[in-house]
């Protein structure tokens, strides 16, 4: 009697052919399994273990026919030779596996956004802090400190408007005034902060 394990051959036909994506390492079978060893006790588990199997066998001969890439490492070898390892290289999946979590619910919308809806306002299009300066040939931020909207501050010379010619507002500089209408600004945005937060408080 021989001691030596029968092994099944590493051919395995199939009425269907399995489809494959190597990727995922996965394979799917389209045969239909048979009922009747499916009811039966007595030869359900082997004849689902032969059927995994024979697809596992299928899907490591799909992988052993893909691109080999041989590397030389000396990492984790204790002798500080270099070992020689066989990499396989995958394809990109090809079929999209399930969330893990549940798809995160939609934020309820802001009082703003309330007010906006109603109102008809459009969000403002985000185009970034920073803006080109020629002049200079960096990007600078357009408001704030060096900001592009202070760009009038630094000029020596600054050309009159030629609709303020010839009137009182012709002698006025510039760049005090857009000095002023920033200061303006600030004042107001400072002012309508504080109501926002008097009206939150109110609430």
């Amino acid at each position: 009697m021989s001691n030596e394990t029968e092994y099944k051959p590493v051919t395995v036909d199939k009425p269907i052919p399995n489809t494959y994506d190597l990727g995922n390492l996965a394979t799917f079978d389209p045969n239909p399994l048979d009922n009747s060893k499916l009811t039966s006790d007595s030869d359900r588990e082997e004849y689902l273990t032969s059927v995994t199997r024979d697809n596992v066998q299928l899907l490591i001969n799909q992988i052993l026919s893909l691109p080999v890439k041989t590397t030389t490492d000396t990492h984790g070898s204790s002798t500080g030779q270099n070992s020689t390892m066989t990499l396989i290289q995958l394809p990109e999946p090809s079929t999209q596996l399930p969330r893990e979590k549940a798809i995160p619910k939609p934020k309820p919308p802001t009082k703003w956004e309330q007010f906006a809806a109603r109102k008809g306002i459009k969000a403002k299009a985000k185009d970034g802090k920073m803006v080109y300066d020629e002049a200079t040939g960096e990007w600078v931020p357009k408001w704030g400190y060096k900001g592009k909207n202070k760009e009038l501050d630094d000029q020596w010379l600054v050309e009159v408007d030629d609709k303020v010619k010839d009137t009182p507002d012709e002698l006025i500089d510039p760049r005090t005034l857009s000095r002023a209408e920033r200061k303006k600004l600030v004042k107001k945005n400072e002012l309508q902060h504080k109501r926002n937060l008097k009206n939150q408080g109110a609430n």
